[in-house]
């Protein structure tokens, strides 16, 4: 017998005690209209009591709830599970997922094979448990794994190892003992180690490299350059400036006025001897 016809049962019976309870409540007996024609009663100014209805359980509510669990897609009664997995961080076999969340997955194949080959679910023959990327089990260990990950750790990958690393990972930064950035790119956070023990040291060639560069003096050339090393850049001045010229208004850059250094301005870097080498008199 299925579920619905169960419940169909059910309510049929109910409805079937309800009016038969009504009928007999409604009908007094022959001993009990006797007793008070011989035996008046002495508070015959008092109110008679009555009787409560009588209610049946929420039994009807739990049934409909786990028939909707039931009929509802695979997909809705996989998430369910790994929910119930995430939350709890325990290991249960199919009868304790059936009691615990009202998922039968024993009786559902494609459900049972959708759960044990799901990538963030353990399933060792006999029970199903929560599986993390990586099996950390406090703040220690996650530090541990960071310092592997001189290039940047994403946060994502670790966010689910237990319950608390998200509040660990915040704690490593205060102590300063881990870098916590965002990447533009991907909008995901990223984790570096920050081991004071670690030296980096930087070729002479390259910085001379670094301050070489020169930047475009246009922002319609930074913004072209922006695009193609693959970043958006936040401004549009190319539009911006069709615009003004559409209604008129004409954008000319002010030239910047050189300042013109005499022994009268007065000097706040005088431990940088070469910038006051061509000093007016």
């Amino acid at each position: 017998m299925s579920l619905q016809e169960s419940l169909n049962r059910f309510k049929q019976q109910q409805e079937r005690c309800q009016s038969t309870l009504t009928a007999i409540s409604s009908r007094p007996s022959s001993k009990t209209s006797k007793s008070h024609k011989a035996a008046p009663s002495s508070n015959s100014s008092a109110p008679s009591k009555v009787s409560a209805p009588i209610k049946f359980s929420n039994d009807t509510e739990r049934l409909q709830h786990i028939n909707a669990i039931r009929k509802s897609p695979v997909g809705a009664q996989l998430k369910r599970v790994i929910d119930l997995l995430f939350e709890t961080r325990q290991s249960f076999t199919p009868e304790e997922i059936n009691e615990a969340c009202y998922v039968d997955v024993n009786s559902n194949k494609a459900l049972f094979d959708s759960l044990k080959n799901n990538t963030k679910v353990n399933y060792d023959g006999k029970r199903f448990s929560y599986k993390s990327k990586h099996d950390l089990k406090g703040k220690d260990q996650l530090l541990s794994l960071i310092r592997k990950y001189a290039e940047g750790l994403p946060v994502v990958e670790v966010k689910d190892s237990y319950s608390s690393v998200l509040e660990d990972l915040q704690a490593l930064k205060a102590t300063g003992q881990v870098w916590l950035l965002s990447n533009m790119d991907s909008q995901e956070d990223i984790v570096y180690p920050n081991d004071p023990k670690v030296i980096i040291k930087v070729d002479d060639e390259l910085k001379q490299l670094f301050r070489g560069i020169e930047l475009p003096r246009d922002m319609v050339d930074i913004e072209k350059e922006l695009h193609k090393n693959g970043m958006k850049p936040a401004t549009n001045t190319a539009k911006r400036r069709a615009m003004a010229e559409v209604h008129g208004i004409t954008s000319k850059p002010k030239p910047k006025k050189k300042r013109e250094i005499t022994r009268r301005t007065k000097l706040t870097n005088a431990h940088l001897p070469e910038l006051f080498q061509n000093l007016n008199a």
